[in-house]
């Protein structure tokens, strides 16, 4: 038997690119000495290729040019699965939408590049109500550009994994993306409640 299921499997790219767009924060492997090495950071899909920017002093930053290979992930919603939702007898089980992708890293040494880029990606991360716009006068700006590295992804796999109670009844189905919804709602109330006191 093939794993994981056929069924759990979306390797139609619009319905990958629409996870990157909606949970853009990835993250980033790639392996130095047989060791992974991970940042959590935000990357935009430009032109069929990931562009992002990463802190001088981050250690990945050296790994992120000369054409690595890098693997990419994101994360869209996720929850349990009590039976107790079905209308049918199940177990219980865990859905989530993952996107895995595998490519080519090559750093973009150019500052002016880099500087368009930090201002597409606010905006692009601003929409839709685009509150601040970051300027390209910004000092702030200016002041921080010999501190970050831009990069860029090609990408050579694309991968998404949506377990979404797919293989159920119709009913099933319905009621599991409406638990989703839910549950994914209200952890977060529940987990920030928590920690912000």
């Amino acid at each position: 038997m093939k794993y994981p299921p056929k069924h759990h499997q979306d390797n139609d790219r619009n319905h990958i690119i629409n996870v990157i767009k909606t949970y853009p924060l990835a993250t980033l492997v790639s392996v130095k000495d047989n060791e992974p090495i991970i940042t959590h950071l935000p990357l935009i899909l430009k032109n069929d290729k990931l562009v992002g920017h990463i802190d001088i002093y981050n250690p990945q930053t050296e790994l992120l040019k000369g054409n690595n290979d890098v693997t990419i992930l994101f994360y869209g919603p996720q929850c349990y699965i009590s039976p107790s939702i079905y209308s049918t007898t199940q177990l219980p089980t865990w859905n989530y939408i993952r996107v895995h992708l595998k490519g080519k890293v090559n750093a973009i040494e150019s500052t002016e590049n880099l500087k368009e880029s930090l201002i597409d990606m606010t905006e692009f991360l601003e929409a839709p109500d685009h509150k601040y716009v970051l300027g390209a006068d910004n000092p702030r700006l200016d002041a921080n550009l010999n501190y970050i590295k831009m990069f860029e992804i090609e990408i050579e796999s694309w991968e998404g994994k949506f377990k979404l109670s797919q293989d159920k009844h119709p009913k099933d189905i319905k009621s599991a993306r409406a638990e989703l919804v839910r549950a994914n709602q209200e952890s977060l109330k529940v987990f920030l409640d928590g920690v912000f006191e």
